[in-house]
């Protein structure tokens, strides 16, 4: 559904009212569809999806009651809006119970009721849309039954996260950056009775004070330039779910209280309103930070750490398990090698090796970098060392993530060095053609010229 625009299908048997609402929806911007009884009605819903139904309650053969029925069973994604006369407001409400969203009284005093009717109904039906999002993204992006983790010191951080996860409770994951912070939350909430509602995650530290402020809490129209309508901010998406705030210790002090009256009270006012907003939410916190030093330095209130630090967890750096680097490495190829049609089955011995060697400063998020671009390199069945690029000693990643120019650029750098300049043999350790690698050199301006042993 663009945005502001919708398919709505109109259903009365009088023409006139027909032409009314159809016109009044039209001049909105909807795709509008008229239909004489519930019966074509049907006919149509049949053939074509409507956001939205509007039916006279009575009509002759199929009442509006019965064609509510035949909806919420048939596509229950789509809203139903009654039109019904003063006298059967008491079947209206009776529709209501049974799925109805909104019901008006005929005839219509004001268009101004249907359009604002609709418009909610459709506001409605979009923030459920992206609640539903976010639950079946939970699921997409993190496979629950293939957590990697054979090391002890993972293991019990698992185990905590299951005997946390039927509780209410508040939890801080803390851990260096690409731990897997963010999914063990999403386990939690998955393990949690919440699993069914939304998993809404907000990285405190990707957006400035204000915008962070209006995305926690939500705005009322108006109450900063661009504020054109109201928004409901991510404490009232994860209503009834989960919150995740990643990289907490970045929030600003001014915001700190804010969030600490929420985590006590369950209640705020969204920015430019003075509506209080009563919500239940759970928060998982994550942080690279040490707050409590951050605490002793006054740069983070004491009490909303002790709020967030209920239940902690602490994630172990890939460094410190071992025994789940090729493992885990192994799973991402898997999953890549999928995803790019390729049939790569492993790495070879030598390529172990490096990914045992390596420190891996970036954790799990830079293996998952290191192995994608090693798949997208690879020519053959099995990953290379040079596929790798891991000769060089461990350093922190860079805070911008290169391009795959520079990441082939730098494989192929490192295959020559590692056969002395032969152009041939380097080719080979690639897996690619020759003529292949002399075009990659060209195209970075690298000198192609021909050597005894090519």
């Amino acid at each position: 559904m663009a945005k502001g625009k919708a398919s709505i299908l109109v259903v009365d048997d009088e023409p006139a009212m027909r032409l009314l609402v159809t016109s009044v929806l039209k001049d909105e911007g909807h795709l509008t569809t008229a239909a004489a009884s519930g019966e074509e009605a049907l006919q149509l819903i049949a053939k074509h999806h409507y956001h939205v139904v509007i039916t006279d309650l009575r009509m002759p053969g199929m009442s509006g009651l019965q064609l509510l029925e035949a909806v919420r069973r048939d596509d229950p994604a789509t809203a139903v809006i009654l039109l019904t006369a003063f006298g059967t407001v008491e079947g209206a409400v009776e529709a209501m119970r049974k799925g109805a969203v909104h019901y008006l009284l005929k005839p219509l005093a004001n268009p101004d009721e249907l359009r604002l009717a609709v418009r909610r109904v459709l506001e409605e039906r979009r923030l459920a849309d992206e609640a539903a999002t976010l639950r079946q993204a939970t699921e997409a992006v993190f496979p629950f039954g293939e957590i990697v983790a054979g090391d002890p010191k993972m293991q019990a951080a698992l185990d905590l996260a299951r005997s946390v996860a039927g509780t209410g409770a508040n939890v801080l994951l803390t851990g260096e950056t690409g731990t897997g912070k963010e999914l063990i939350a999403r386990a939690i909430h998955h393990w949690s009775p919440r699993a069914d509602q939304a998993f809404v995650a907000v990285n405190c530290a990707a957006l400035a004070e204000t915008l962070l402020e209006s995305e926690l809490f939500g705005h009322e129209k108006g109450a900063f330039t661009g504020a054109v309508a109201q928004r409901r901010g991510r404490f009232e998406l994860a209503h009834g779910g989960t919150l995740f705030l990643d990289e907490v210790g970045e929030m600003s002090p001014s915001l700190q209280p804010k969030l600490l009256r929420v985590l006590q009270e369950g209640t705020f006012e969204r920015v430019g309103g003075a509506k209080t907003v009563t919500v239940e939410v759970r928060v998982i916190a994550a942080t690279n930070r040490d707050l409590q030093q951050m605490v002793s330095e006054k740069r983070f209130r004491d009490d909303l750490y002790y709020r967030l630090n209920v239940f902690p967890i602490v994630l172990p750096p890939l460094r410190e398990r071992p025994g789940d680097i090729v493992p885990l490495g192994e799973h991402i190829l898997r999953n890549v090698s999928r995803h790019l049609g390729k049939r790569i089955v492993g790495f070879s011995d030598d390529a172990i090796r490096l990914l045992m060697e390596y420190g891996w400063p970036g954790n799990i998020r830079e293996l998952q970098n290191v192995v994608e671009r090693a798949a997208i390199l690879c020519r053959g069945d099995r990953i290379l060392p040079a596929h790798l690029n891991l000769s060089t000693p461990a350093v922190p990643l860079p805070t911008t993530p290169k391009t795959l120019r520079e990441l082939e650029q730098e494989a192929i750098l490192a295959a020559l060095q590692a056969q002395g300049g032969n152009r041939r043999k380097a080719a080979e350790q690639l897996g690619i053609g020759l003529r292949t690698l002399y075009t990659r050199l060209r195209e970075y301006g690298i000198p192609t010229e021909h050597t005894e042993d090519e």
